[in-house]
């Protein structure tokens, strides 16, 4: 049997037009350089070499170690933690001026009575107020007002400060967590030593990030001189000038140097990226735990 030619002059038939994998009707030329299947211009994804399809891009990105800090958060460009807590914090303080009788006085504003941080308190009319009768957005919700505008100034000018480059050495999630737990662990002393008395202000986040800032410099070997000096003057003015809330300042300098030792030191330097988070997690979660079951303890330890 022998092979048939094709007439002379006859042309041979085109080959099919290939078509992208993922879009059916839209001829190309093109193939991904990994997998070569046929891309077309919208599947493109440019590659070192040549063009790759969204299918292999992702692929190659989950096989990829997301960088990590020393501390083992995940690397942060902007902080935006930092920036969101100050504009809560600025939005906080205008809604008091804007609420306030006088307009303007901040320290007026019935915002302070509805969200400042309280124990527990009744009003002129028997009404029973407070974090202990089941308030207990207050003991964040304090975080946000504040007594006058240097006092929003001065505590905004410290999570400016110091919530930077926690924020770079950590990640979103640690700090967060350390500036959320800073302000809790501040209203739980504060319902614990001061139950009847109104507090509000970022003090006690603020003393987290001091304390934290403290533990971690020292750990990568940070210059700390100015962050000692800010340490003592602080505390200082805590017991020595009055209207302070000294509860919220120790409450927060406390779990800040907590956190940062669990963060700084805990598992340890051979622990993978993702055993240390498990337990920074755990070790968080547990911190929240105890400051809660200390606050359902207020009533028996007070008696209030």
């Amino acid at each position: 049997m022998t092979a048939s030619q094709p007439p002379s002059g006859a042309t041979p038939e085109p080959a099919a037009p290939r078509t992208c994998y993922r879009h059916s009707g839209r001829e190309t030329g093109v193939s991904c350089s990994r997998c070569e299947r046929p891309i077309c211009p919208d599947c493109m994804v440019e590659a070192a070499v040549g063009f790759q399809c969204p299918h292999c891009v992702a692929e190659g990105r989950r096989r990829t170690r997301r960088p990590r800090t020393v501390f083992g958060g995940g690397v942060v460009g902007r902080p935006y933690v930092t920036w969101t807590l100050l504009g809560l914090m600025a939005v906080g303080y205008l809604a008091q001026m804007a609420t306030a009788t006088p307009i303007g006085s901040a320290g007026a504003s019935p915002l302070i009575r509805g969200f400042g941080m309280l124990g527990l308190g009744v009003t002129e009319n028997g009404d029973v107020l407070g974090a202990l009768a089941g308030e207990w957005y207050r003991l964040i919700t304090a975080a946000f007002l504040h007594g006058g505008v240097f006092h929003l100034l001065l505590n905004g000018y410290l999570l400016y400060l110091f919530g930077t480059p926690l924020e770079r050495w950590l990640g979103h999630g640690r700090f967060l967590a350390l500036w959320l737990l800073g302000a809790l662990a501040g209203s739980v002393l504060t319902a614990l030593a001061e139950p009847h008395q109104f507090a509000v202000g970022a003090s006690g986040a603020g003393f987290a990030l001091l304390g934290a800032v403290f533990v971690l410099g020292r750990r990568i070997g940070a210059d700390l001189r100015m962050v000692g000096v800010l340490l003592v003057i602080n505390l200082v003015a805590t017991f020595l000038v009055p209207n302070i809330s000294w509860t919220a300042h120790i409450g927060g300098l406390a779990a800040g140097l907590v956190l940062g030792t669990v963060f700084a030191y805990v598992p340890g330097d051979r622990a993978g990226a993702r055993a240390r988070t498990a337990v920074h997690t755990l070790l968080t979660v547990l911190l929240a735990v105890v400051l809660a079951a200390l606050l359902l303890l207020v009533p028996a330890i007070t008696g209030v």
